[in-house]
């Protein structure tokens, strides 16, 4: 029987993976009341999250490979306290702004640029992240100890927007203070428990640059692109669908959707736990196989007409996605040399955040024309990523 793979860093990279999602995944639980009260238009809160979106798609590369060069540890430390800081710098804006109400354009300023500088940093974190763990890790059980990664970040997606709707109930305020403390602890953990990290690159003399198109990428950047297309379209039209199909008031429809995506939650660690105790399977296999369930799941959802078939579908498309995302980084871990692992991270969490500005205006152009077919789009990809990871699989076998 095969030993588990002992990864020293991976208890501190699961408490910050944790806490900072929650952190990320709070200001997007409050945006919504804080754009209401200091008189922004909703547009303005979409801004700040592509913003975000953009600034993690250009970052995450240089990141990861300044990680070979430099250190993880070092990296991780920097970015972390950067995002920190941010954050408490964002949460004191918005505080004194609920009281004292500046003008619209300060306001879109102030929290637009602190979004945009929050993907910058935080851009860097799961590129690192996952270096670290291919550095720790042998290749064929990666997928499983990436799997407690992203089931921390899972985690952190459900707790995250809960914890901070019920503070922002009694304080808006509060719930950002509460949300900027969380980096802060991240970073102390970081300090504390994290193992020093030499320079990987710098150890094996200089090497030729990991190509932004390198064919060994091929699958893994496809997965990667397809999941976050999928993913973020799901977030974005749910709210919506909820009221336009199932016919319900506003504040029954924000109750379903976010039953809909405490649902995602919940699939999500079903399948990653899943991963994480069947090892020796191979990261192409878990796609196809995660690929396929998901598609199912997610162009279910154009038939929907009870609240109960959508929080179905959602939950199902989740248990496939569990099965993709930590695969899509294990196969990249999996494909490249020891020293090119911080650019192929890198590269990978690039692809994320485009997937992640594609996806949300992508799927609201679709809604506005029907609003199935955000949902048959996705289906449809996915079939074709399941389709890719097969021939991937023939083309090892040969």
């Amino acid at each position: 029987m095969r030993s588990r793979a002992v990864v020293p860093s991976l208890p501190a990279l699961v408490f910050a993976a944790l806490v900072g999602t929650m952190a990320m995944m709070a200001f997007v639980a409050v945006i919504g009341p804080v754009v209401r009260v200091l008189g922004m238009a909703e547009w303005h809160a979409g801004l700040s999250v592509t913003a975000a979106g953009v600034l993690w798609m250009l970052a995450a590369r240089p990141w990861g490979a300044l990680s070979d060069r430099i250190g993880r540890k070092r990296v991780l430390m920097v970015a972390m306290a950067a995002y920190a800081l941010i954050y408490v710098a964002m949460a004191v804006f918005v505080d004194v702004a609920l009281a004292t109400l500046p003008p619209v354009w300060l306001c879109v300023l102030a929290l637009v640029g602190a979004r945009a500088l929050v993907g910058l940093f935080y851009a860097a974190v799961p590129p690192t992240a996952a270096a670290l763990i291919a550095d720790q890790a042998p290749p064929g059980q990666r997928a499983g100890v990436m799997a407690k990664l992203g089931s921390a970040n899972a985690v952190g997606m459900v707790i995250g927007p809960a914890a901070a709707g019920w503070l922002a109930w009694r304080d808006l305020s509060l719930a950002l203070y509460v949300a900027a403390v969380l980096p802060l602890l991240a970073l102390a953990v970081l300090a504390w428990r994290l193992p020093a990290t030499p320079p990987v690159a710098a150890a094996q003399g200089p090497r030729p640059r990991l190509a932004w198109f390198d064919s060994r990428l091929r699958l893994p950047l496809l997965a990667v692109f397809a999941a976050m297309i999928s993913v973020t379209i799901a977030q974005v039209t749910v709210g919506f669908f909820a009221i336009d199909r199932l016919h319900l008031a506003p504040a029954e429809g924000a109750r379903v959707a976010g039953l809909a995506l405490t649902a995602v939650g919940v699939g999500l660690i079903v399948a990653q736990a899943l991963v994480m105790k069947r090892e020796g399977i191979r990261p192409a296999r878990w796609i196809a196989v995660g690929a396929f369930i998901s598609a199912f799941g997610f162009a279910s959802v154009a038939w929907v007409q009870q609240p109960w078939q959508l929080l179905a579908g959602y939950a199902l498309a989740a248990f496939g996605m569990g099965f993709v995302f930590p695969n899509f980084q294990a196969l990249a871990a999996d494909s490249v040399q020891a020293h090119e692992q911080g650019a192929a991270a890198g590269t990978v969490a690039a692809v994320q955040g485009m997937g992640m500005v594609v996806g949300p205006l992508l799927g609201t152009v679709l809604y506005r024309v029907g609003m199935s077919l955000p949902y048959l789009l996705v289906g449809v990809l996915l079939l074709g990523l399941a389709l890719a990871a097969v021939l991937h699989r023939s083309r090892e076998a040969a």
